[in-house]
């Protein structure tokens, strides 16, 4: 039976038309509104690690629920698997990595990515009701990664949330023009609301099998209503252009095999950088933007060890407080693009130490942040012949 849900924000009615599932529905998503002329509303993810803090334990939970559902259909078959920036870039790591682990071979892992990398070949696309509409897949800086590129026969596409299925039907068209052994296609989400003729035009257009996957889905309208307060913000996130690789180190958007691993003595090395006792409360794992997977990472190690931890990351999305977001911090990004960056739902004091995880070097914005949180700072690091990676700690 058909569930109907609906939601009055700032900038609106939204209205679900819920299909049976057995996860509740509260218990994956929130609502907001957004800051935005081209959607003004939100789907707050509790389990994403963006708009929430949420346990390790909760996001490998998502991970493995959507990775066990798309194994059931993928039999070693060449796949790559693609993170939608930014939000999704995590959702992606974890998918690929709970794959991984269950069996999945001859694999790939890419994300999109917003970033210019001056030198290297790029399918451009556009996520035309984002905040920031648009997007770059890298070709594989690799050999062996770059023959799977352009060969595999399944392609995974994981996001977030789908309401049309408009920006993968961009990507598919455009890989499938450098990639004609393409046979199959799964377009993978903790909820989906596209519609049954958004569904039926996807998969129309793209003329080979494609099998959607997700914790929830439903049907979902939005009648907006004027709210000149928020349509007359503006805020920037575009970028400057420029290239970034000086800057990059998490190796997702280039391509990777096989899952990352941090190094054994990763604890040893961050315990003696925190100050405070044990007192009760959890311990706070910030990534940024494109480059939250760290996080997710240091915090399941950390939560291995007994430590009550949450995870969560920066983002470019401006987001109007209320409903689900119930604070906000805003600050300038760390790739050098003068772009505000959130985070949301994060109050300092909940936390015993806060730990921030960054791809980019030590910069003032990065600085200002750790100062005023009196947080620790940990650098990604790749090790160049393995999959294993260093983080290298710092508290100012």
């Amino acid at each position: 039976m058909q569930q109907k849900i609906a939601i009055e924000l700032d900038t609106g009615t939204l209205s679900i038309d819920l299909s049976p599932g057995h996860v509740p529905l509260k218990r994956l998503l929130g609502f907001a509104a957004r800051i935005s002329s081209k959607r003004k509303f939100l789907l707050v993810s509790k389990v994403l690690g963006k708009h929430y803090p949420v346990t390790p334990t909760m996001m490998r939970w998502s991970y493995r629920a959507l990775a066990r559902q798309t194994l059931k259909n993928v039999i070693h078959q060449p796949s790559l698997w693609i993170g939608m920036a930014e939000t999704a870039t995590g959702l992606g790591y974890g998918v690929f990595e709970q794959a991984c682990q269950a069996g999945a071979q001859q694999t790939l892992l890419m994300q999109t990515t917003r970033y210019h990398l001056e030198g290297l070949p790029r399918l451009a696309f556009e996520e035309a009701h984002s905040h920031a509409t648009d997007f770059f897949l890298y070709y594989p800086d690799k050999a062996e990664y770059q023959n799977l590129f352009v060969s595999a026969e399944t392609l995974v596409l994981i996001d977030d949330e789908i309401s049309t299925g408009k920006t993968f039907l961009r990507l598919i068209k455009a890989y499938q023009q450098i990639n004609r052994n393409l046979r199959q296609v799964f377009i993978v989400s903790l909820v989906n609301f596209a519609h049954p003729e958004d569904k039926q035009f996807l998969e129309s257009e793209a003329g080979i099998p494609v099998q959607w996957i997700a914790l929830r889905q439903g049907l979902l309208n939005f009648e907006a209503r004027p709210n000149k307060a928020l349509d007359d913000i503006t805020v920037n996130v575009s970028g400057n252009g420029e290239c970034k690789k000086h800057l990059l180190a998490w190796p997702g958007r280039l391509g990777m095999e096989t899952p990352i691993e941090l190094v054994p003595d990763v604890l040893q090395q961050l315990l003696p950088f925190f100050n405070t006792p044990d007192d009760g409360r959890p311990v706070l794992v910030l990534g940024t933007g494109e480059c939250n997977a760290p996080a997710y990472l240091l915090g399941r190690v950390l939560e291995t060890q007994g430590l009550k931890v949450k995870v969560q990351s920066t983002t470019r999305s401006p987001i109007h407080q209320g409903h689900d977001i119930q604070q906000i911090c805003r600050f300038e990004d760390n790739y050098q693009d003068a772009i505000p960056n959130f985070l949301y739902n994060m109050d300092p004091a909940n936390y015993r130490e806060i730990i921030l995880c960054h791809e980019t070097p030590l910069c003032q914005p990065l600085l200002d942040r750790l100062n005023e949180w009196h947080a620790i700072s940990a650098r990604f690091e790749l090790c160049p012949t393995s999959s294993h990676a260093k983080l290298h700690f710092f508290r100012p």
